[in-house]
């Protein structure tokens, strides 16, 4: 299993980040909040999560060990794989993940798109007593560190990272603009107050706006 890749930045997209480390580019997926995170050029650490297949490799990342283990975890539920699990990290941080399963909250978890009533309460009943408690207080828009310690900054603009999740969750191009410009006075307001956009809380909030409670 790869556990993690540390290595310079090479180019990032809606869907993940190439990662160069020792002469070899790997391909990782990542939420858009790892994602937003990331520059080109600059050194990154990701852990990561190898799905195995019998036709593909896929190389998931993360922004710290937490997030992947629970990310491997909740694929132990019925019915949820790798893109299942990856898009619930998309929506929640593992803080609010866990806070979710042990209070029953079946309407937090139905925000991830592809989980319904049902698919929620059969997470809860299945992984209530596996969760557990975070074991870090990392949060998902915290800084991620790079190779050297330094803060990641974004490469993107906010408004492509939240498009292009959008897209990539199914919505049109129109609907996806639609938020996003909706959004942009929480953008603003959250750059006034600590220089960067929360990508991940804008995805969250935009799945609101465009019906999915």
């Amino acid at each position: 299993m790869i556990a993690s890749v540390n290595g310079r930045v090479a180019a990032v997209g809606p869907e993940g980040a190439v990662v160069e480390v020792g002469g070899v580019g790997l391909a990782v997926q990542c939420t858009p909040g790892t994602i937003a995170r990331l520059t080109v050029g600059e050194q990154a650490r990701l852990a990561t999560s190898l799905v195995v297949r019998e036709d593909s490799l896929t190389l998931y990342g993360f922004a710290d060990d937490d997030e992947r283990q629970l990310f491997e975890l909740l694929q132990t539920a019925n019915g949820v794989g790798p893109r299942l699990a990856q898009a619930v990290l998309a929506i929640h941080p593992p803080r609010e993940v866990r806070r979710a399963v042990s209070m029953a909250d079946v309407k937090a978890l139905m925000q991830v798109p592809g989980i319904g009533k049902k698919g929620a309460e059969r997470l809860i009943l299945e992984l209530r007593d596996r969760l557990g408690s975070t074991t870090s207080d990392t949060q998902l828009d915290g800084p991620m560190p790079a190779g050297g310690g330094a803060p990641v900054a974004p490469v993107a603009p906010w408004r492509d990272q939240l498009t292009a999740a959008l897209v990539g969750l199914g919505w049109s191009g129109r609907e996806a603009d639609t938020a996003v410009t909706a959004l942009a006075p929480v953008a603003d307001e959250q750059l006034t107050g600590t220089g960067r956009v929360d990508v991940a809380l804008l995805l969250r909030q935009a799945l609101q706006l465009l019906g999915r409670p």
